[in-house]
């Protein structure tokens, strides 16, 4: 998983270097507005020319860059207009909108800005963040939030796009039809892209997960899914929930120095590697045993994880909020009215989990152990051939 982000940012620095060589020169600085299209290149090939029926008029590009200008992130910052562009501008649902990819150094992000304009007056109505710098200029397929619902913006890479039901995706000058995206359950989008000097081959199955329509701006609601494990992983499970403050992918903060803001995406959010394993059962008064699985993605900077319940009866499954990747993992997940510490790892004949005298435990197996919160903090230990590494389970509250 952490291969893949990496050939992704590989990718990203290629295209980045050539954006950097054909920028010498950028149009906005001259002109005081944000430039159409963006000086990301692919060899001989525009990456995001300008586009779009109002992308050849210079009004336009300036009533833009007045409400870029104005906008500011949740944490104050503001757009940097020269290394950002307008990669779309055009009517849709019978309203002036522009999408502009945003550079804003102040948090090392990529924001998709949605521009919507009536009489010549723009706002910016739809603001979504990517944590990874220049992603948004140096990836193939955008979402787009709009009143007619679901579209997706694909750079002059994509030569075609298919949707959740398996169908092609009409597009027209970039940007697609409306696509039936459901609230809060995450679907395939598969797109083909053309032979390019960074794709000598193209690729014939771009795959993504779109994690929902519903979730909150500015959470980015699209995720890599090369191998479709993704998509297996988070089948039928409510992605709003795993989006929240107490689900695995919103859970954990980022920081920016001594500022930090929960309007911000979370540090834990998921950018790639979705994947999935069984990792044991659980059983209560004597009913059948639920089964335990632990997800685990990439978020920006690290590798998360997280565990899964789902019950015996089929009810709704309950999820732990995200852990950091470590040799010990440690969750606290509330099921059946109770707050339990589940612990996990990776086992061999070398390594040995060690618990607090006395400690009640409700499954004890090689690689999972599943106890009661005691009434106070309980630290565990996990003794590996190299080195013991120790994690704390809070209080039951």
């Amino acid at each position: 998983m952490v291969a893949a982000r990496q050939i992704g940012r590989t990718t990203a620095a290629a295209l980045a270097l050539v954006a950097t060589v054909t920028a010498c020169v950028p149009v906005a600085e001259k002109s005081g507005d944000l430039r159409m299209g963006h000086d990301s290149r692919d060899g001989s090939l525009a990456v995001w020319p300008a586009r779009g029926s109002l992308a050849g008029e210079a009004g336009t590009a300036t009533a833009v860059a007045g409400a870029v200008r104005a906008w500011r992130s949740p944490l104050d910052d503001r757009a940097h207009l020269s290394t950002s562009g307008i990669l779309w501008a055009g009517e849709v649902d019978d309203t002036s909108l522009a999408l502009v990819a945003a550079d804003v150094p102040g948090t090392g992000a990529s924001w998709l800005l949605h521009v919507a304009g009536r009489e010549g007056r723009y706002t910016v109505t739809h603001a979504v963040e990517h944590t990874d710098p220049g992603y948004l200029v140096y990836s193939d397929v955008l979402p787009v939030h709009t009143d007619g619902g679901r579209r997706y913006l694909v750079s002059a890479r994509v030569t075609d796009l298919v949707g959740p039901d398996g169908r092609a995706v009409t597009i027209e000058n970039g940007l697609s039809e409306p696509v039936a995206v459901p609230a809060c359950s995450a679907v395939s989008i598969t797109a083909t892209l053309r032979a390019t000097e960074s794709l000598p081959r193209g690729r014939a199955t771009d795959r993504f997960l779109d994690l929902g329509s519903g979730l909150d701006a500015p959470r980015y609601p699209l995720v890599r899914d090369g191998s479709g494990s993704g998509r297996r992983a988070i089948a039928e499970l409510d992605t709003c929930a795993l989006a929240g403050a107490e689900g695995p992918f919103g859970s954990i903060q980022r920081r920016f120095g001594e500022r930090q803001s929960t309007a911000s995406v979370p540090a834990s959010w998921p950018m790639a590697g979705l994947s999935t394993r069984r990792v044991g059962e659980i059983a209560f008064g004597g009913g059948d045993p639920g089964e335990v699985r632990q997800l685990t993605w990439d978020a920006a900077d690290d590798e998360m994880t997280a565990v899964l319940y789902q019950p015996a009866d089929g009810g709704p499954p309950v999820t732990s909020t995200a852990d950091r990747a470590a040799a010990l993992q440690a969750y606290v997940l509330p099921v059946a009215g109770q707050r339990l510490g589940v612990l996990s790892w990776r086992p061999t004949p070398e390594t040995s989990l060690s618990v607090p005298a006395g400690t009640s435990r409700l499954v004890d197996r090689p690689g999972l152990v599943v106890l009661p919160l005691a009434d106070e903090e309980v630290t565990v230990s996990l003794a590996t051939a190299d080195e013991t590494h120790y994690r704390s389970l809070p209080a039951a509250r």
